[in-house]
């Protein structure tokens, strides 16, 4: 299970050892707001890690835990996972492959976003030999709208993932 880093970032393969930083993470009810709507319990995310290692082991791509260099700090979660036509926690191999993420609120505004995108995506092309990359969001969550823009994604429209009508953009390997 790869772990890359960045200038500012090391983005390890979920382990148990994340749980406590993970759940900081997912019980913030702002970063929740266009993921779940909702935070997520600590038995929620016990069940997440759970899910995810198998994931690792199962396909070789799944989330990675955000670590801040400087401090040691998980500061956010980041996927390549196959997208899902319904809110199902089973990945759909037949979908697209995803890139996404989500940080803590103190580290908002600060590139972060993108730089652990930009290496996820380098994954994807470089390792994985993907040929297309999808990301999604909530129509009102124009900051995670930019940061797809800022990797150079092109607008789909909205389009049917999870269950409901997303903003959705993608990008080649070229």
């Amino acid at each position: 299970m790869p772990t890359l880093t960045t200038a500012r970032l090391r983005l390890e393969p979920f382990t148990d050892s994340h749980v406590a930083g993970l759940n900081a993470l997912n019980a913030d009810p702002e970063v929740m707001r266009y993921i779940s709507g909702r935070p997520e319990t600590m038995e929620e995310t016990v069940a997440v890690v759970a899910r995810v290692k198998q994931r690792w082991v199962e396909f070789g791509y799944a989330w990675w835990s955000f670590f801040d260099v400087a401090s040691g700090e998980l500061v956010g979660a980041g996927c390549l996972q196959n997208l899902r036509r319904e809110a199902s926690v089973h990945p759909d191999p037949a979908c697209p492959l995803e890139i996404g993420w989500r940080l803590r609120r103190d580290r908002w505004g600060q590139g972060l976003a993108t730089e652990a995108a930009q290496a996820i995506a380098c994954f994807a092309f470089d390792d994985l030999h993907a040929d297309e990359l999808y990301a999604v969001c909530d129509p009102a969550n124009l900051a995670s709208a930019n940061v797809m823009k800022r990797l150079g994604m092109h607008f789909r429209g909205l389009q049917r993932w999870y269950g409901q009508d997303l903003s959705t953009y993608s990008m080649t390997r070229r």
